[in-house]
């Protein structure tokens, strides 16, 4: 998968969201509790991972967001990006200022040791 190099780069904290609904309108950040927030190594080893999922076909669920990462840099301002994970359909949306149209949609293998094992990050981060 593909994320937007600058954002990567200058990524200094991910905020995870348990995503409850999708947004009203297009570009507001998905709704849902927030159960995590990852610095330092944690925000570097979580986009290497993302950017490692391997691209696959969409599914067919319609795109239902379980979870949804939103990186910030050292302002703590807007979120660089937001990217809303359906592990069903496979899908990744995202959005926010640092997303080129062309990185907007994506699909990524949920089933492959990298999908799982951003799942089960997601999922540890929510006990």
């Amino acid at each position: 998968m593909q994320l937007p190099a600058e954002a990567v780069s200058a990524a200094e904290l991910i905020e995870v969201v348990r995503v409850s609904a999708l947004p009203t309108e297009r570009g507001v950040p998905y709704p849902g509790r927030t159960v995590a927030h990852w610095i330092g190594s944690e925000v570097t080893d979580v986009l290497t991972l993302i950017e490692k999922l391997p691209d696959s076909e969409q599914g067919r669920c319609g795109f239902s967001p379980g979870w949804s990462v939103r990186a910030y840099e050292g302002s703590l301002d807007l979120a660089l990006f937001e990217a809303a994970f359906c592990f069903s359909c496979h899908e990744v949306r995202m959005h926010g200022r640092a997303v080129p149209p062309a990185l907007a949609t994506q699909f990524f293998d949920s089933d492959a040791t990298q999908g799982q094992a951003l799942l089960a990050l997601f999922r540890a981060a929510a006990l």
